[in-house]
């Protein structure tokens, strides 16, 4: 959608550019094949001491995983959630291989996101990260193991039209995008 690729100041990458979280998915399923590269893509990122402490939970539209998965997600979230061909529960591992706290999970976690979703684009796939969604209850009803600490939601899918949407989703799927400025973001340089 043009409205969602912004002007940037410097010669920013198209793949980073063209990126945005849409809510409005079709009805097209993601192949398990592409999930897979997606997840791949995903592995490569960078991590401290190579922990790799990055795990999911992804459930498939149609499946009872995916039900669950919607049904862990803040209302709001599920009103449009609902309709993504995949929802991943992004995990951490918390502790490092020496059964120390690893400090670094999330920040690696985060990466491995980004690296999934840049992925996605590159199929033509889009993906909305939630932090709306019942943490408590996702470690209790998917029983997870003491180590691993959800951390976001995220739905994958193939685009539809916005107008697809309800209120307020609709007018946020039609506002371009906008960041702070460099400037705003470098607190100290030389």
């Amino acid at each position: 959608m043009e409205i969602k690729i912004p002007t940037t100041v410097g010669p920013v990458m198209s793949a980073i550019t063209h990126r945005w979280s849409p809510r409005s998915f079709s009805d097209r399923s993601i192949s398990a094949a592409d999930m897979a590269t997606i997840v791949e893509a995903g592995s490569w990122a960078f991590s401290a001491s190579n922990e790799q402490p990055w795990r999911f939970i992804i459930g498939h539209r149609g499946t009872p995983l995916h039900e669950q998965l919607v049904g862990l997600l803040a209302p709001g979230n599920q009103i449009w959630a609902k309709n993504a061909a995949v929802l991943v529960l992004s995990l951490v591992k918390t502790l490092s291989a020496n059964e120390k706290p690893n400090l670094w999970a999330q920040h690696d976690l985060g990466a491995a996101n980004f690296a999934m979703h840049l992925q996605a684009n590159a199929l033509d796939i889009y993906g909305h990260v939630m932090a709306g969604f019942d943490k408590g209850r996702s470690i209790t009803e998917l029983e997870l193991a003491v180590d691993l600490e959800p951390v976001v939601m995220m739905a994958f899918g193939y685009l539809a039209p916005a107008e697809n949407l309800p209120e307020p989703f609709l007018a946020r799927e039609l506002t371009p995008r906008s960041r702070k400025t460099v400037a705003e973001l470098i607190l100290r340089s030389e």
